[in-house]
């Protein structure tokens, strides 16, 4: 169901002046953030864009459920959007910050989780500058679909690692810079399937699942699995496989 956001209590410009007070300069692609805004009141509706979001979830949280479970940890979601994966994992009795630079997007999150009574608590803010002050305070760090839509994706897996907790745990998602990924992902699902909006992916900022665990290792940590996203067109269903060629997420664990 689309949100409605003037029935918001939070005022954005706020959230629009805590961005503009931020210190050097932030890993933000102005395109990108525009995008994600001008969707933001489509984030909940499961027939909109965000469709694909909405079906991958399940997939994708008892993934991570599994490998840590969630109940009563300290979760942080970077680039949490409309908050689809936070509110997942805060009914898995996590307590979730979610965090995003897209101001009516975290809008859509807040009021999503006030009308379903979802105990989730979101922030404007880059991971560089989350970790400035909450280094090592995470159980679990996720940050999905969202380092191919950054100007720095190195400097969000440092931010990332940086924010778990000694033996915690950080889960990345993004698309690799491959001819499937190319094929899959823009030429199918933006250009014939119209499954995304096209422009909503630039295959230079794909990344090659290789170079994603390079910048992991040298942000300290280890990785523990790689799984790839699969899609049915037909049934329009998505699930995990062993196939990282186009879609895929990255387990890592950050040592004691």
């Amino acid at each position: 169901m689309p949100v409605n956001l003037h029935h918001m209590t939070h005022p954005a410009h706020q959230d629009d002046q805590r961005i503009a007070n931020t210190n050097g300069i932030p890993n933000v692609d102005p395109a990108e953030m525009a995008r994600f805004n001008n969707l933001a009141a489509r984030w909940w509706d499961a027939d909109s864009e965000f469709w694909p979001l909405h079906r991958l979830n399940p997939s994708r949280l008892v993934w991570i459920n599994g490998l840590s479970p969630l109940q009563g940890k300290a979760v942080l979601d970077v680039g949490c959007g409309g908050g689809i994966l936070s509110e997942a994992m805060a009914h898995q009795g996590a307590h979730v910050t979610g965090i995003d630079i897209a101001t009516k997007a975290l809008q859509v999150a807040r009021l999503h989780a006030q009308q379903t009574g979802v105990q989730a608590t979101y922030a404007l803010s880059t991971a560089e500058e989350w970790a400035q002050q909450h280094a090592a305070q995470y159980d679990t760090v996720t940050c999905m679909e969202m380092l191919e839509h950054v100007p720095d994706p190195a400097a969000v897996v440092q931010a990332c690692a940086h924010l778990a907790k000694p033996g915690g745990w950080v889960f990345f998602s993004t698309i690799n810079r491959s001819l499937l990924g190319y094929l899959k992902v823009i030429l199918a699902a933006e250009y014939i399937l119209r499954i995304l909006p096209i422009g909503t992916h630039s295959y230079a900022k794909f990344i090659r699942p290789s170079e994603l665990v390079t910048m992991s290792t040298a942000a300290g940590l280890q990785l523990h699995e790689a799984r790839g996203m699969g899609f049915n067109p037909i049934t329009r269903q998505f699930s995990l496989t062993r196939n990282t060629a186009s879609s895929y997420l990255l387990a890592l664990r950050k040592p004691m």
